[in-house]
């Protein structure tokens, strides 16, 4: 059993690696047990394969030297680094960084992991926002990465001691700081101002509103909050904005499932950035991205019933859906529930249904790899045959048609 004192030790060890690294760190012990965790990712459910992976760095570690760190990849594409804990010739488990990945993932990325591990289509959306957030770590970087874990884990740890200098004496007194806010009055109202008008284009979706108020980093107040360090408050506003654009969308009848998973994301890109280029293009990506989530999910032109409806159909898309299971779920008479969806909506309760599946569908069949009959299972049909005449009704082709298409497209670029 490892002696308490090295726990403490490899607790700190772990501090240091994920404040440098950015990226989650975990001590497991031999026996595939994560005692310690700096953690700030939420690896999504369908992803979670922790017992396969422990098991193996552990069984690759511990037969090899102590100056050794292990580059490991699992089925889903997640990357790790590893190095073991030892103490003469006991090992103790390992410390690992990750999960990151090695290059920005392509188009098919996604769909390529979905099919080959059978993962249901309604995890995508999620899916996609992890892979997104993840750190990208090339061959340079990683291998920084694993000598530091194998000095920080094969040497006895050392604690360090702060020295400072004297405190400065304070530079600003009330009456002076009264002054700068009354100076300032007319810009921190425009800045509210913006922010007001900001969220009121992503309640609405509207990308032309956004443009028009021009949101400038670098020209904003908060930058002046921290002046020592502008990139430090640039990401402090940026982290406000994403908060600011979390409620509006709610606000906009999104549903919070699909704003948190947006939101999580940002929160965790925006401390990453490396620098204030970074940083001002983040923003405009994210105001895009919340423009076209609430225009994608926004519930809020439907009534309270069929909002309902809408929200659980997208959320259970590649499970079995019939009206009557749909009505059960909210609570709602079918008859009722299916005319007030038409009314709305302009279309039936399984139209709508085959008609997010279809758009799934398209997806995955830009991969050659994923055959039209995993497509058909992958994004809810259980009939292949059925699934091709539903998708030639919304695309006026068949699936194999649509690839073709698809791929004729591709050559000609």
């Amino acid at each position: 059993m490892l002696p308490q004192k090295r726990l403490k030790d490899l607790n700190k060890i772990c501090h240091i690696a994920f404040s440098i690294s950015k990226i989650d760190v975990r001590y497991v012990n031999q026996e595939d047990t994560a005692l310690i965790q700096k953690v700030k990712q939420n690896i999504p459910a369908a992803l979670q394969n922790f017992e396969n992976d422990f098991r193996q760095m552990n069984d690759y570690l511990k037969q090899h030297p102590a100056n050794s760190f292990y580059y490991y990849i699992n089925r889903f594409r997640l990357q790790y680094i590893a190095a073991g804990i030892w103490n003469q010739a006991t090992y103790y488990g390992f410390i690992m960084v990750g999960p990151f990945l090695s290059s920005v993932p392509g188009t098919d990325f996604l769909s390529s992991i979905i099919s080959e591990n059978k993962i249901p289509i309604s995890e995508r959306t999620a899916l996609q926002e992890f892979y997104e957030s993840l750190s990208v770590v090339h061959n340079s970087a990683s291998n920084s990465i694993g000598e530091l874990l194998v000095n920080l884990c094969s040497n006895p740890f050392i604690e360090a001691q702060l020295i400072t200098s004297d405190e400065p004496p304070a530079t600003q007194s009330k009456e002076s700081i009264k002054t700068i806010i009354d100076e300032n009055k007319h810009n921190i109202e425009t800045t509210y101002r913006q922010e007001q008008e900001f969220m009121q284009a992503i309640m609405t979706g509207d990308k032309r509103k956004i443009e028009n108020i021009k949101i400038n980093i670098q020209d904003t107040y908060l930058e002046n909050r921290v002046p020592e360090s502008p990139i430090r408050a640039s990401k402090n506003l940026i982290l406000v904005l994403n908060t600011l654009c979390r409620v509006a969308a709610r606000f906009g009848g999104v549903h919070p499932v699909y704003i948190h998973e947006i939101s999580d994301k940002y929160a965790i890109l925006i401390e990453r950035a490396p620098n204030m280029p970074y940083l001002n293009k983040l923003a405009e990506v994210m105001l895009d991205e919340y423009c076209d989530l609430v225009k994608e999910y926004s519930t809020l032109q439907y009534s309270e019933l069929v909002k309902k409806a809408v929200d659980y159909i997208r959320l259970n898309i590649d499970s079995p859906l019939t009206l009557q299971e749909i009505a059960d779920s909210i609570h709602a008479n079918p008859s009722h529930l299916s005319r007030k969806f038409k009314q709305e909506t302009g279309q039936s309760v399984i139209d709508f249904i085959n008609q997010k599946r279809v758009e799934s569908a398209k997806i995955y069949l830009h991969n050659k790899q994923t055959s039209i009959t995993d497509v058909a299972f992958i994004v809810g049909f259980n009939d292949v045959n059925y699934f091709s005449r539903v998708f030639k009704k919304f695309t006026s082709m068949t699936p194999s048609q649509y690839m073709k298409q698809h791929k004729r497209k591709n050559d000609g670029e």
